[in-house]
């Protein structure tokens, strides 16, 4: 979040308060819409209760830290994805509960006493965005000429770390942090995975188009809403809820979300080429 922060200004936060329509159109989409896709996608699909709510979980989950790198690697809107992961963070405070308990009634018929750590879920969004990435903008200010240095080693860097995690997550035993999934989780979830995410980066990105948004808000939307903050459905399917079954879907859903992330990303700014190029 400090390499994304380096990459903005005061002026892209003045824009997006002048011009708020971006910002709450992306917001609505993401709080609202993507809970609906997986609700309708969980109830055809053919999967036992607690993978439904998985999922259900999972669009729950705001957008995190690596929608807004993604965001910042294909040139969308960085600053708007900063201050739609910092909303609906708090937001989500009120509405993952709401939201989640809706899952619970519907595929297992029962209701949880869930609520989010209010303290605790306000350091984390503090921790790990707003703060690393203010000070990444305060660099820009103030040193702009070790700002320009520092960004683009910054973005190889980033993509190292993130691919590192994402192999971790992979390969490695559930005693060094894998997700300690089997072949017959992946051979069940993951079709189901890959129809929600690419359901939710194609609504990310047209309900914008739709509203007469540019691209770059197009391209920031569809990563908000197709790569979701899966530490936080992790928090609330095993030390909320207490299943580790509800935990799998948002394990799958890392692997595959970063990457056809990238992928559409990459194929939408080659369709849209001569508007990137007037990008600065």
């Amino acid at each position: 979040m400090f390499g994304v922060g380096l990459s903005l200004t005061a002026a892209d936060f003045k824009r997006i308060i002048l011009h708020p329509r971006a910002f709450f159109t992306a917001l609505g989409a993401q709080m609202i819409g993507l809970p609906i896709i997986a609700f309708i996608i969980s109830l055809i699909a053919p999967l036992p209760a607690e993978l439904k709510v998985g999922f259900i979980i999972l669009a729950a989950s705001p957008g995190g830290a690596t929608s807004g790198f993604l965001t910042y690697l294909w040139r969308g809107n960085v600053a708007l994805s900063l201050s739609i992961t910092s909303i609906n963070s708090l937001l989500t405070l009120f509405s993952i509960p709401i939201v989640v308990n809706v899952g619970l009634q519907v595929f297992l018929g029962r209701e949880t006493d869930l609520h989010l750590p209010f303290l605790d879920t306000v350091s984390h969004i503090f921790f790990i965005t707003i703060i690393p990435a203010a000070l990444g903008v305060l660099v820009r200010r103030h040193y702009p000429d070790a700002a320009d240095r520092l960004s683009k080693p910054a973005k190889y860097v980033m993509m190292v770390l993130l691919a590192i995690v994402f192999a971790i997550k992979m390969f490695a035993g559930e005693n060094y942090g894998g997700a300690g999934l089997t072949m017959r989780d992946f051979l069940i979830i993951s079709p189901i995975a890959l129809i929600q995410n690419a359901s939710c980066l194609f609504f990310g990105y047209f309900f914008m188009k739709w509203m007469g948004l540019d691209h770059p808000s197009r391209i920031t939307a569809a990563m908000e809403s197709g790569v979701q903050n899966t530490t936080l459905a992790f928090l609330i399917a095993s030390t909320l809820i207490g299943n580790e079954e509800m935990v799998k879907p948002a394990l799958v859903y890392s692997l595959y979300s970063f990457w056809t992330a990238c992928l559409f990303a990459y194929t939408s700014n080659k369709l849209n080429q001569s508007t990137i190029d007037h990008i600065p």
